[in-house]
């Protein structure tokens, strides 16, 4: 593993404008990290990395390199991209191990955070280093979030969220588990207790449904509910997966590693919206893929489909006459994700958009005065390393609110 990392290393061209760093989502400095990893520095980089993105062992592991910093690398056009991804994984797991972080004198300013997921643990982690005091408020009995339930383990493990846990405590993050706000405690109630600021980052947890006949059934899971327990999940030899976004090719590769011989994902046109490095990976496993279906309804014995009829621009124009039932034992439908409107329901002045998300303004503060949101409850599904370049942002404009606000009392 070192040698060959280090032969990566050697074939960065050190570019005068690294498209790789444009193109990643956090503008991670790669050639710097590539050199300083080159020179022995690998603490130094790791401490880069880390301040840049304080995820990055987590990012190294599950981004879409191939549409960021691989995709853009200027060696891909003849030739294998700089694969910087398992660099950036070496030197940030050894610093994640070894790191003593330093934090600000304590300034009295004290923050809640309502969700442990990507854009929970970013905000937090920059808000203790920097002195405020931080409480997350997790619904489960870990943290992680999406990391944890929503990401297969054999792709992230656990073991590497645990060790982020470890690290808030030592960044004196108090974490509050099973505890839902928004249900017997609201946000108002944060703020009536002491605290000077709320972030929100519970993610989008409420699976899209297809309002058709037999989402009901006994045999039909949703996908992001599945990927939280699957083990909980008898899903039997054959499963059709409806959907085949990043999200259904995790629960492909999940069911499969659960006992499932066969499984197959439906789209209704011809393409899919997963990456092809996740799709490259679902067909290793065994997945097959099958476009121009039509969902129509579920049965017992499995999903009925309408064929697609495709134009010449690739769109669905009209569907065949006549329906076809696909043996399964299970139908999952993965079709995208929302957020719960809990925290809508209960806090007032506290706005959605029609598909629940959270409005937001450019500093990242909801419509109810010192809430602050980021992640994928104001983007909706999106990428881990997204979820982070919002809430740095976001983390900023909670220090000056609460600097600001505290100067006016």
């Amino acid at each position: 593993m070192s040698l060959r990392i280090e032969v990566e290393a050697g074939r960065c061209l050190n570019c005068k404008k690294p498209r790789c760093m444009e193109f990643c989502p956090v503008h991670t400095p790669i050639p710097q990290i590539i050199q300083k990893f080159k020179e022995n520095k690998v603490m130094d980089a790791g401490a880069e990395l880390f301040e840049n993105n304080p995820l990055s062992v987590v990012c190294a592991a599950v981004c879409n390199h191939e549409a960021q910093c691989a995709g853009h690398c200027v060696l891909g056009k003849k030739d294998t991209p700089v694969q910087f991804y398992d660099i950036e994984r070496f030197v940030s797991d050894a610093y994640l191990s070894r790191m003593r972080p330093v934090c600000a004198a304590p300034n009295g300013k004290r923050a809640a955070i309502i969700g442990s997921g990507p854009a929970g643990l970013t905000v937090a982690v920059i808000l203790a280093k920097n002195g405020y005091s931080v409480t997350i408020f997790e619904r489960k009995n870990d943290i992680g979030g999406m990391l944890r339930y929503g990401i297969p383990e054999f792709r992230l493990p656990n073991t590497v969220i645990d060790r982020y846990k470890q690290l808030l405590d030592k960044l004196g993050v108090q974490i509050r588990l099973n505890t839902t706000i928004g249900g017997a405690l609201k946000i108002d109630d944060l703020f009536r207790d002491g605290y000077n600021t709320v972030f929100v980052g519970t993610g989008a947890w409420r699976p899209r449904t297809l309002n058709i006949q037999g989402e009901c059934l006994a045999n039909v899971h949703f996908g992001i509910s599945y990927l939280e327990n699957p083990s909980h999940h008898e899903l039997g030899e054959t499963v059709a997966i409806i959907g085949m976004g990043n999200v259904a090719m995790d629960v492909a590769r999940t069911a499969f590693r659960h006992g499932a011989q066969r499984v197959m994902l439906f789209s209704r046109g011809k393409n899919a919206s997963a990456s092809s490095h996740e799709m490259s990976y679902a067909k290793l496993d065994g997945a097959e893929f099958i476009f121009g279906k039509q969902i129509v309804r579920i049965t017992p014995e499995g999903p009925v489909f309408k064929t697609s009829i495709i134009d010449s621009e690739g769109k669905v124009s009209g569907y065949e006459p006549g329906e076809e039932l696909v043996p399964a034992d299970s139908v999952i439908i993965a079709v995208s994700q929302r957020p719960k409107d809990k925290l809508i329901l209960s806090t007032k002045h506290l706005e959605g958009t029609a598909r629940g998300l959270l409005v937001v303004d450019d500093n990242f503060m909801t419509t109810h005065p010192g809430v602050f949101a980021a992640g994928d409850v104001v983007t909706g599904p999106l990428t881990v390393v997204h979820a982070v370049e919002d809430a740095k942002k976001t983390a900023r404009a909670m220090m000056e609110y609460m600097d600001k606000t505290s100067q006016n009392v």
